[in-house]
């Protein structure tokens, strides 16, 4: 009975460990934190970032904070109410859903002046290449349309090494799967 409920755990642990392990920490900025006079695009340009992975803002609390905004806020530095924002300076956002999102910081004119936003796209562990995301864009003031978003080079296609490394943790699993009901 013993070895049974060993089988199931090393079972349930083989699962659940992959999963845990693939998620990747993105420190924003690296070295240099959330801070003005940063190229976030460029730093975000050769990274791949997938649902359930984390970034990190840290900064200074007090000289920086950090909001989560829609592309519209993104593109004229809009900041939202206060209450919104993220200021502990070591700032953990899960990235729960695919899609574009969008950061800025809300102090002074850190994102106007200083370039302080972010831009990135989750994608879906089974994402595939489709086509861009539309983005709403006002055509006058009070009203918007919706317009195909441009090309994103920040977006690399999902890479077939993804494919290969969850291929390989399933086929772990399913050995494991089978070994532990052959002990049994």
């Amino acid at each position: 009975m013993a070895s049974k409920q060993l089988n199931i755990a090393l079972a349930v642990v083989a699962i659940v460990i992959p999963a845990v392990a693939m998620a990747t920490e993105f420190t924003v900025g690296d070295d240099s934190g959330w801070t003005i006079n940063f190229d976030y695009q460029a730093w975000a340009k050769d990274k791949v970032f997938w649902v359930g992975d984390k970034l990190v803002f840290k900064y200074p609390a007090g000289r920086h904070n950090v909001f989560k905004v829609n592309g519209t806020a993104f593109a004229n530095c809009t900041i939202p109410p206060p209450n919104e924002g993220l200021t502990s300076g070591n700032d953990v956002i899960t990235l729960s859903t695919p899609g574009r999102k969008w950061y800025i910081c809300g102090v002074s004119d850190h994102c106007a002046s200083y370039g302080q936003k972010l831009v990135i796209t989750v994608l879906d562990e089974s994402s595939s290449p489709s086509p861009a995301p539309s983005t709403p864009m006002p055509s006058t003031p009070g009203s918007a349309k919706e317009v195909a978003a441009p090309s994103n080079p920040m977006a690399p296609a999902p890479s077939s090494a993804y494919g290969i490394l969850v291929s390989g943790y399933q086929l772990l699993i399913a050995a494991m799967v089978a070994v532990a009901f052959l002990l049994v």
